[in-house]
Order: C-alpha cells, then structure tokens, then sequence
C-alpha cells in the first residue's frame, strides 16, 4: 500500500523545465520566426544572425537588448520566469522598415 502511495506522489509533481533553443534570422524588417513558444521556467537560448545587416534584438521585459553584428551568430539567453506574450524588436535602426521588425515570445 505504501508503494501505491510513492507512485501516486511521484505522478502528482511537477515536470522539470527544460531549455529551449532557437535559431533566428534578422534580415530586411523581419525577424524569422517571429513567435516564439516556450514553458514558463524553461532556459531560453535564442541564436540570432543578421544577415544583411547589423540589427538589434531587444526584449525588454527579460531586460536583454544585443547588438547583431551582420554574419554573427549572437546567442540570447534568459530563464523563462513569467506567463504572458511578450514583444521583442529590433532595436538598431536599420532602415525605412525599422519599426515593423518585430515578434512575439509568448511563455505559457
């Protein structure tokens, strides 16, 4: 009896976060892709290269704002600690399209 118990404990916690990785593509006001989806509590690893210009990869609300030199694989890390959608930009102006290169890291 005692063991029907540990197993009903053991199904009952919850499961560990992980890390998630992502390559992404900065080029010409578009961020590829530009939603991403993660858990709350995962580590995030986005792999970011700009590839036809310098750009800026900025997401406020995880306090990071990077430089993406062209060519560059930049990596962006951070613990994935809220639910919510979250809007990340580029944050070096980089022509007429600047303010439409946007996304969305949504944490559910």
């Amino acid at each position: 009896m005692l063991s029907g118990i540990s197993a009903l404990n053991g199904a009952a916690q919850p499961a560990q976060p992980g890390t998630s990785e992502f390559d992404l593509t900065a080029v010409k006001y578009n961020f590829t892709p530009n939603v991403i989806r993660v858990k709350k509590g995962d580590r995030v690893k986005l792999v970011i290269t700009a590839q036809d210009r310098e750009h800026g990869f900025k997401l406020a609300v995880f306090r990071s704002d990077q430089r993406l030199p062209k060519g560059e694989a930049v990596a962006v890390e951070f613990t994935a600690d809220r639910v919510g959608t979250f809007p990340f930009e580029c944050s070096v102006f980089c022509g007429l399209g600047h303010k439409k290169m946007k996304g969305q890291l949504i944490v559910e």
